[in-house]
C-alpha cells in the first residue's frame, strides 16, 4: 500500500469537513494520533485494532466486539481501515444524529450484511459487549445475562414477530422507546477513547 502522507492535504480536509462533524483542527489532531498509532503505512489492520481495544478494556475480552466494529468501519472490505474510513465512522458513532447512529448500530448487529438481524446475530454482539465491559457495568435485574438482554431487545423491536429485525423496525422501536437505546448502548465514551488517536484527540470533543 505504500507510505501514507504524514499530513492531511487541503483537499482531504475539505472532503472530510463535508463528510464528518469534525472541525479542521480536530481532523488534524485525529490524523496525527492515527498516524502515531498506525505507523508509516497509515493503515489499521484487524490485529492492531483488537490490540488497541484490549488496552482500553483490560478487565474484559474485547476481541469479538473489536472485530464487529472493525467490520463496520472497513467500508471497502479490504481488511484495512484507512484514516478516511476511520474518521467517517468515528464521526457517525460519536457525533452523528440518532438515526445515523442507529443505522450504524444496525450494521454492527447485521453480521452477514443480509439487511435484517436474527436473534443469533443480536445475541452474538450482545455477548461480545458483555465479554468486553460486563464487569464494569451494572448487570442486575433482567439484564444479568447477555441472553436475557438480547431477548428483551429482540422482543421489543420485532414488531411483526417474524423472527427478524428490519432496519425500519430497528429504527422505529429505538425512536419510540428510549429504553431500547439504553439497552443497545455500550460504554460509548470508552469505545471512543479506544479508537486510534483517542487519547490525544478525544479531549477536543
Amino acid at each position: 500500500m505504500g507510505k501514507a502522507s504524514s499530513k492531511l492535504s487541503e483537499e482531504d480536509i475539505r472532503e472530510l469537513r463535508e463528510k464528518t462533524q469534525f472541525s479542521e483542527r480536530e481532523l488534524i489532531e485525529w490524523h496525527k494520533g492515527f498516524m502515531q498509532d498506525c505507523g508509516e503505512s497509515g493503515e489499521l489492520r484487524l490485529d492492531e485494532f483488537k490490540r488497541i481495544y484490549a488496552s482500553f478494556f483490560p478487565a474484559g475480552d474485547a476481541t469479538a466486539f473489536a472485530e464487529h466494529v472493525f467490520r463496520t468501519f472497513d467500508h471497502d472490505e479490504d481488511g484495512i481501515i484507512g484514516f478516511k474510513e476511520f474518521i467517517i465512522g468515528l464521526s457517525v458513532t460519536s457525533r452523528g444524529h440518532l438515526e445515523e447512529k442507529l443505522k450504524w448500530a444496525f450494521k454492527l448487529y447485521d453480521l452477514n450484511d443480509s439487511g435484517d438481524i436474527t436473534r443469533d446475530e443480536l445475541l452474538s454482539v450482545v455477548q461480545s459487549i458483555y465479554a468486553m465491559v460486563g464487569r464494569q457495568i451494572n448487570l442486575g435485574g433482567d439484564d444479568s445475562t447477555p441472553q436475557r438482554r438480547a431477548e428483551r431487545i429482540f422482543e421489543q423491536m420485532d414488531a411483526n414477530q417474524d423472527g427478524r429485525l428490519s432496519l425500519a423496525e430497528f429504527i422505529e422501536a429505538a425512536r419510540s422507546d428510549p429504553s431500547i437505546v439504553r439497552l443497545l448502548q455500550t460504554d460509548a465514551s470508552g469505545t471512543q477513547h479506544a479508537m486510534p488517536g483517542g487519547g490525544a484527540a478525544a479531549g477536543g470533543n
